[in-house]
């Protein structure tokens, strides 16, 4: 086989020269299946008649690079085909490289040849990146779920709400807070060991001196008394006297610096509706502050009288509130909106029966203490004698009568006049069977109510009293005697 391939010029023109880029696939010589047609020579050769040359033996071509393509060999045995155009004289490729595949456009295999490896190894690069994603994920997974817990706690120690800023602390001085925060320091709780038992009870401080008035209720009885100031320091207390009809005592404390004792206001000056704050140790809950307002005044009520006999029941013209006030608030006062004490707290009117424990019940808004002005009058002289006096009129009352006011009895206590001689009422002219309906022009209903009216003034007092004798009325005029209290 040569190079070239003879034709017959007359029968068939010679074809245009096919593009460098066209390259037709090599046909398979008959005889040599699979075999390489051998390289081309640089030129094609002039047709000429001479026979071929007796064929060189075949060889395997070099290999030639992917950017190169070889034109076609001519197939023996197809007259008319005409080469392609040479090109460009071959490379000496290495005898010892390895072969590579020919650019063939019309076969299936790309240009470039690419290991694809064996399938097993893609399965298993597969299975191994698979499982490494899966270990990522998880790891991941584990860390940022780690990390959003710790996030979380350390985001729940430092939960911080809306909160006010810090304010000065300041209150208004007639505010609850600004009478509390004025007063109670100058109030104590008293604990008192008795024959009876041990009670508690309040009290105020009234002087630098260490006296502190209280209920006579509280003390009574006493065999040791204990103060608690509002610091939370104890201390003895003597006492210093008290008195049952007033229901008032005061003890002193020795060696205490710093007493703040409170003002004392004027109870003539309070009107319904005016507001009040309480202190006491309701229940031994010391310090308890409470407010509410005045409700009435003037309120005539008795207190005591578990002897039977008279001799221990309290009679007061009493400041009635709504403030609570509970067993344990006796004694403690009762301020306005100045922050002075305007009555002592005394008495309540509480729910009906008593508790499992044999206790009074609690409040039910129906608190009532005695006026400052009477408390303050019988405080100086329980300071000065240890005892009190009482105002008096100088009769026996019939305290048995129904009827409206107050009737003068017939007879005195042991068979002594009822209205006795050289006293208050026989220089007024009042006479055994009359009925007092009226002091200073205020109605009375009863007994005790006249008694309380005439407690509520100071001995030498003059008083206008109202008297219905024989149907008609008389205007008397009295004035107040003096008695030694219990």
């Amino acid at each position: 086989m040569s190079d070239s391939q003879q034709t017959d010029p007359a029968a068939d023109p010679v074809p245009a020269p096919l593009p460098r880029w066209w390259s037709r696939p090599a046909e398979p010589v008959g005889a040599h299946e699979g075999s390489v047609p051998p390289p081309r020579a640089a030129e094609h050769a002039a047709p000429d008649t001479a026979p071929d040359p007796a064929p060189a033996p075949v060889t395997a071509p070099a290999p030639v690079p992917q950017w190169w393509s070889r034109p076609a060999q001519p197939v023996a045995g197809h007259e008319g085909s005409v080469p392609p155009p040479r090109t460009a004289p071959e490379p000496v490729a290495d005898p010892d490289a390895d072969p590579e595949p020919r650019y063939d456009p019309w076969g299936v295999r790309p240009l470039q040849a690419v290991d694809h490896g064996k399938a097993g190894s893609r399965r298993f690069r597969l299975r191994q990146g698979i499982v490494l994603g899966l270990g990522a994920a998880l790891l991941a997974g584990g860390i940022g779920g780690y990390a959003g817990v710790l996030a979380e706690r350390q985001a729940g120690t430092r939960l911080e709400l809306p909160q006010a800023a810090p304010a000065d602390g300041g209150r208004a001085p007639d505010s609850v807070a600004g009478i509390a925060a004025t007063a109670l320091p100058g109030v104590v709780t008293l604990h008192v060991n008795a024959a009876e038992g041990s009670s508690t009870g309040t009290g105020f401080v009234l002087d630098g001196q260490g006296h502190i008035l209280t209920n006579n209720h509280v003390v009574h009885g006493a065999r040791t008394i204990t103060v608690t100031f509002s610091t939370g320091e104890s201390v003895a207390a003597e006492l210093v006297g008290g008195d049952t009809g007033y229901d008032l005592a005061v003890v002193k404390v020795d060696g205490v610096r710093g007493l703040r004792p409170l003002a004392l206001g004027n109870s003539e000056n309070v009107k319904v509706g005016d507001p009040v704050v309480a202190i006491g140790a309701p229940f031994d809950l010391s310090n308890t502050v409470t407010a509410g307002i005045i409700s009435a005044t003037g309120r005539p009520i008795t207190a005591g009288g578990d002897k039977g006999d008279g001799s221990d029941v309290s009679y007061v013209d009493a400041l009635q509130t709504d403030a609570p006030i509970n067993p344990g608030n006796s004694g403690g006062p009762l301020l306005d909106a100045r922050a002075q004490v305007i009555g002592i707290n005394s008495a309540i009117r509480g729910g009906d029966g008593k508790d499992s424990s044999g206790q009074q019940r609690g409040s039910i808004g129906l608190g009532f203490a005695i006026p400052v002005n009477q408390g303050k009058r019988v405080a100086e002289e329980l300071i000065r004698t240890g005892r009190a006096t009482h105002p008096v009129i100088g009769v026996t009352l019939d305290m048995d009568y129904s009827g409206d006011g107050a009737r003068v009895g017939e007879k005195g206590e042991g068979g002594k006049p009822a209205v006795t001689a050289g006293g208050p009422g026989a220089r007024a002219g009042i006479r055994p069977g009359d009925v007092i309906t009226k002091v200073d022009g205020v109605r009375v209903h009863g007994g005790d109510e006249l008694v309380i009216k005439i407690r509520a003034h100071r001995p030498g007092d003059r008083l206008t009293l109202t008297v219905l004798r024989e149907g008609r009325e008389r205007t008397l005029e009295v004035v107040l005697g003096s008695a030694n209290g219990s």
